[in-house]
């Protein structure tokens, strides 16, 4: 069982960061208008849902789905900074802490 755990962390890890792909697939598909982004936005989509569905046999789904949650929106506001030139503002990077906070407490909740 230690190592059904183990391996869910892991996978949770790859679908959140399958997750930020998926977002950033659908900003650079601009609206269904590239195809080939849609095309990897889909592909990764599916790639996160499913190691969560993994993830969900180990793991509490309590604990999973936030953390999930989680990877995808502070990942994708830190690629939208670097990548995309969004505006990192205190008010939001607060709010990212306070999000980072919160996932941290449920990783020692497990």
């Amino acid at each position: 069982m230690e190592d059904a755990v183990g391996m869910a962390w892991i996978h949770l890890a790859l679908a959140g960061v399958a997750e930020v792909v998926f977002v950033v697939g659908m900003k650079l598909s601009r609206g269904f208008e590239r195809p080939a982004w849609v095309a990897v936005a889909a592909v990764f989509l599916l790639t996160s849902v499913g190691l969560l569905t993994l993830v969900a046999k180990a793991l509490p789904i309590s604990v999973a789905y936030p953390i999930w949650t989680a990877a995808g929106i502070f990942g994708s506001a830190i690629v939208g900074a670097l990548a995309f030139g969004e505006a990192m503002s205190m008010p939001k990077l607060v709010g990212l802490t306070l999000i980072v906070a919160g996932v941290a407490s449920l990783r020692v909740a497990a």
